[in-house]
């Protein structure tokens, strides 16, 4: 509702699964959802669009309701996402009457050629704007990005990720491009102006980004788009990185790239080679169908390779032993 621009990309009704909007429903939905919450603490999100570019009563009732679900104890505070230029000093006025924990933009890419190759409607001065604006207003920020987009490389995906970081952004998503039915980036892909990245382009290149906000103490929200948004359906999906496990992908190529990182001024030729993980991370490294378990063997010569958990190490840090 919030968004009138047709950015090259976006089927934003198959994205959010909706094709219509009841303010009627709204209390239900929010209902149904904490009786099924239990003790754990909760948020009012306004997702799926440019909350703050919708009708400006409907967004100031939408976040009366949210607000008194907050006054109540029931949920703890209440965040959106939103396009950079729908960002405002009335915009954030409004917010401020409200209990907003975080405001999350639609950035995409600090690379003013690809925005324009994307038909995003901005430069990218909306987006340091907003973002210095949100700061300023002491809001916390979610920097959204893209990898795979119409002109970008993994050079300029890098840029905007540190460009993110360097605007103060608490926490970031990355969503590699995957090309929808019904949008100009499918009729762009079937006349060859646009080729889709595969699968080990979008975990390398959204693992390079990654790897910025790890460098820069950026929490990152999410990787890929969820589940829910249609990626599996015939009706909607047209071509690109549709992987299920898309962000274990990426994270599994982060633990690799670190464990032969570690191995770099290592004599491993026909050693033996235990690598220790955190919890929980062990088919992560491994890899699907064992894949970077067999690129860390392959490179480094080593006659075994164990990955096992120690519950002493956090993300992304492990430790070797070589026999």
């Amino acid at each position: 509702m919030g968004c009138p621009n047709q950015c090259v990309f976006c089927d934003q009704h198959a994205i959010s699964g909706a094709h219509s909007f009841s303010f009627e429903k709204v209390r239900a939905d929010i209902e149904s959802v904490l009786a099924t919450a239990g003790d754990s603490e909760c948020e009012i999100a306004f997702f799926g669009g440019s909350f703050t570019g919708i009708d400006r009563g409907l967004m100031i009732k939408l976040l009366d309701i949210a607000e008194g679900y907050v006054k109540e104890g029931r949920v703890s505070g209440i965040r959106m996402s939103t396009r950079p230029d729908y960002i405002s000093r009335e915009i954030t006025d409004i917010l401020h009457g409200y209990t907003v924990s975080q405001v999350e933009l639609g950035i995409q890419s600090f690379s003013d050629k690809v925005l324009e190759a994307s038909v995003r409607g901005h430069s990218t001065e909306a987006s340091y704007n907003a973002m210095r604006l949100l700061r300023a207003e002491g809001f916390s920020v979610v920097g959204q990005m893209m990898t795979g987009l119409p002109g970008a490389d993994i050079e300029t995906e890098r840029e905007t990720a540190r460009i993110i970081c360097n605007e103060g952004a608490a926490a970031a998503r990355i969503y590699p491009c995957v090309v929808f039915k019904n949008t100009p980036l499918e009729q762009m892909t079937k006349r060859g102006e646009y080729i889709p990245m595969t699968v080990d382009e979008a975990v390398e290149r959204s693992a390079a980004a990654y790897r910025v906000f790890l460098e820069n103490g950026v929490a990152l929200l999410k990787i890929g788009l969820h589940e829910s948004e249609n990626l599996h359906s015939d009706d909607t999906y047209f071509a690109g990185p549709n992987h299920p496990a898309i962000g274990e992908l990426i994270r599994g190529k982060i633990y690799c790239e670190n464990i032969l990182k570690a191995l770099e001024n290592e004599k491993t030729e026909g050693r033996e080679l235990t690598v220790f993980v955190p919890r929980g991370a062990v088919s992560m490294a491994t890899g699907q169908k064992r894949c970077y378990k067999e690129n860390i063997v392959e490179k480094t010569g080593v006659k075994s390779l164990k990955i096992l958990e120690k519950e002493s190490l956090s993300q992304y840090n492990i430790s070797i032993d070589l026999k």
